[in-house]
């Protein structure tokens, strides 16, 4: 069975030399920025762990930072595309368990909200995964 193929419009989309990397862009935006606001003022960064109850909470600031940066960085360039998308999803895994433990909730509100951006940030692991995927696919057609 053969896929059915895009729209001509789609394929256009789709063929663009810009569309990878904004595609890659809008992926890891949310951090690159995350990291570049908590590098610039630390004090808050160090709050935030600590609200966090992560212990000592400089240190964890400092690893949030890194991971923060140098993985969108390393996504963005298309090198070492694996391990930028590895140390996100797995940054994201522990912070998601960490902020929304909705299963450690009771019903409600809070749990609900939890509860969607648990499941949200399971998606965004699939988005490095596909990252990954993608650049590596590339990599062995070359």
């Amino acid at each position: 069975m053969t896929a059915a193929r895009a729209p001509r419009l789609v394929e256009a989309i789709l063929d663009w030399r810009w569309t990878g990397f904004l595609a890659r862009l809008a992926l890891v935006g949310a951090y690159l920025l995350g990291g570049i606001v908590k590098a610039s003022d630390w004090t808050a960064a160090v709050a935030e762990q600590a609200h966090f109850g992560m212990h000592p909470p400089a240190v964890w600031a400092a690893l949030t930072i890194a991971i923060e940066i140098v993985g969108p960085l390393l996504i963005l360039s298309g090198r070492l595309v694996w391990l930028g998308a590895g140390m996100l999803g797995v940054f994201t895994l522990f912070a998601a368990n960490t902020a929304n433990a909705f299963w450690a909730m009771p019903a409600g509100q809070e749990r609900f909200m939890a509860t969607n951006t648990f499941f949200e940030h399971l998606g965004l692991i699939g988005g490095f995964v596909l990252a990954a995927m993608v650049t590596e696919l590339d990599a062995r057609r070359a």
